[in-house]
């Protein structure tokens, strides 16, 4: 089996993943995988001149990931995939069961097998775990590098504190597989995964079943809107947050709002989404 390792040596463990390659690639070729490592330059298509690899592993995180899927699609190909969790938040990762340390995730990988996972699809861009909109979603973009590498979560916590002070409401028309409706929304998200930063938002999702998970917080006053938060963080319910699935969903506004996808800058409105059932097959 051919297979590319594809890694982002500015991701948050990078240079770990560098510091571990010789080893990673010995996990892989004792189980008769023959790993070329390659660095992603982000300057050109990593699928360059490897079009016909079974396997692509990503060393990174969602954002990483996404752009590797993005680019797949672009070259027309659709290896099996893998992932070696070295970013931040490392989302979607989670949502397949990987281990946060390097070479047993490569293990999983090399030992693993194949599953059918589902992907989204918003104006044409795929991605991975989440799609999202106001308030604390723009945070990943907004938080360099730099900062990721240095601070790890805490870099999104300080720069999500700031985005308090920006919260505002979003008037949003939506129109689900069952319903169409108008809503002023403080924050928006829709999950192809599970989690944000690792916290559990879309309880009882699965990446597997063909449907977003959608969640809508609508504003209220900005105490009334932190209740609902904490409320829905610690499992409970409460009518300001709107949870529902849908294969399909278009989403319009008349203000110009900024939208996220596995961390980095989103497509803008109208959005037209799609869930696409078992597109992607997973070592795990």
């Amino acid at each position: 089996m051919k297979a590319l390792l594809l890694y982002n040596p500015l991701s948050g463990k990078g240079r770990r993943i560098v510091r571990n390659i010789n080893e990673i690639c010995a996990i892989f070729r004792r189980n008769d995988i023959e790993l070329k490592p390659k660095r992603l330059s982000f300057a050109e298509n990593p699928f360059k001149g490897d079009e016909a690899i079974d396997l692509a592993v990503v060393c990174g995180g969602d954002g990483t990931l996404n752009y590797v899927i993005n680019r797949m699609r672009e070259a027309g190909i659709n290896p099996t995939l893998g992932i070696i969790p070295s970013g931040t938040a490392n989302d979607f990762a989670g949502s397949l069961g990987m281990s946060r340390r390097l070479l047993v995730a490569a293990r999983q990988i090399a030992e693993g097998r194949e599953r059918k996972v589902d992907c989204g699809k918003a104006n044409g861009r795929y991605f991975i775990n989440v799609l999202s909109f106001g308030l604390l979603t723009t945070t990943s973009q907004h938080t360099s590098d730099r900062e990721k590498r240095m601070l790890g979560k805490i870099a999104y916590v300080r720069e999500g504190l700031r985005d308090l002070v920006r919260m505002h409401g979003i008037p949003l028309h939506i129109k689900s597989d069952n319903e169409e409706f108008s809503s002023e929304a403080l924050m928006f998200l829709v999950f192809n995964g599970r989690t944000a930063g690792r916290i559990t938002l879309a309880r009882g999702a699965a990446i597997d079943d063909g449907l977003f998970d959608v969640l809508l917080l609508k504003k209220r006053n900005p105490l009334l809107n932190c209740l609902d938060m904490a409320q829905h963080l610690v499992g409970g319910g409460t009518h300001a947050i709107r949870h529902f699935r849908t294969s399909k969903l278009e989403i319009s506004t008349a203000v110009a709002e900024p939208t996220d996808v596995d961390g980095q800058p989103g497509p803008n409105f109208p959005i037209t989404l799609s869930c696409e059932k078992g597109a992607l097959t997973f070592r795990c």
